[in-house]
């Protein structure tokens, strides 16, 4: 899908689309030393657009520069306004957002101590990550060769750029294998997350999704199912889960801003109970779905109006 818009935030202005270029010397580019960003804003029932949760993705984007020392100079409240004036500019409702925070060209040693920090948000209209299909019938995945970063080593609570190789690398294992997603253990063999996506698992009527403190990113669509789950009386519950725990799970669902509730049909060529999306997963999937484009109105803080 090629990428199209009028506009980009660079750096405190609106730039045209083509001319949003860096040098090939960029810090970043050769070193992945930077944070990202995934948000989305959804045309609502009533015909307005809404930034879901903007304050919760601008705050983990500072929280994941600040693990990797890196001062951003702008503060929440401008970085939020650099999102809402992007999407305006474009005269999206419906789109998605790249926030990404990155060492510009100077120093090209690792450290880059010098190096202007960089800020850019760009947005363009995606539709789902894993597919519409997906979203409806669920999809196939496997559990990947490669496992997510130890907590000491890879910063699992930062969304940070050069980490995403793991991803991308188990993501093409799995698509060249014929599967749409990968799910990663993490080093001591238990579910971490999939390559983009927080994991949830029902069994006999709970639903289960790994601690946060293990080594998974503190996912905003996560806390939102968790919510979600909450509000309508379903049981909770986080906790380490073995990969057979999967295969014998009644549902399979993962989430995210990309892929958003997307069931999971089967794993390693295993059906998931019979095959097609569970009821706990379709009625999370209805009220998340909801609240982001429907008229559901009991949670205004989670939008932010264009």
């Amino acid at each position: 899908m090629a990428i199209k818009a009028d506009k980009i935030w660079m750096d405190g202005e609106l730039v045209d689309f083509a001319d949003a270029n860096v040098h090939v010397l960029t810090h970043t580019l050769h070193y992945g030393f930077g944070a990202f960003e995934g948000i989305r804003c959804y045309e609502r029932a009533d015909g307005r657009g809404a930034i879901f949760r903007l304050a919760e993705h601008i705050k983990r984007l500072l929280e994941s520069c600040l693990i990797c020392t890196i001062s951003v100079p702008w503060t929440a409240e401008q970085l939020a306004k650099a999102c809402i004036d992007t999407v305006n500019a474009n005269g999206f409702k419906d789109c998605y957002l790249r926030p990404i925070v990155f060492l510009g060209d100077g120093e090209m040693g690792l450290a880059a101590m010098s190096n202007r920090v960089r800020v850019s948000v760009i947005a363009w209209e995606w539709g789902s990550y894993l597919g519409d299909d997906g979203i409806t019938n669920g999809i196939d995945a496997k559990i990947s060769s490669f496992s997510r970063h130890h907590i000491n080593a890879g910063m699992a609570k930062g969304k940070i750029i050069g980490q995403y190789t793991n991803s991308i690398l188990a993501k093409r294992e799995a698509m060249a294998d014929g599967y749409k997603e990968a799910i990663m253990l993490d080093t001591n063999g238990f579910i971490s997350e999939g390559t983009g996506e927080n994991v949830f698992v029902v069994k006999d009527g709970v639903l289960y999704t790994t601690t946060y403190t293990e080594a998974v990113l503190g996912g905003i669509t996560r806390d939102t199912i968790i919510e979600l789950a909450k509000e309508s009386g379903i049981e909770v519950v986080e906790r380490r889960m073995a990969r057979d725990f999967l295969y014998v799970s009644d549902e399979i669902f993962v989430v995210g801003t990309a892929a958003e509730v997307t069931p999971i049909r089967s794993l390693d060529r295993r059906a998931i109970a019979d095959g097609i999306p569970g009821p706990i997963t379709k009625k999370l999937q209805a009220a998340y779905f909801d609240h982001v484009k429907g008229s559901a109105d009991n949670h205004p803080e989670w939008l932010t109006y264009v």
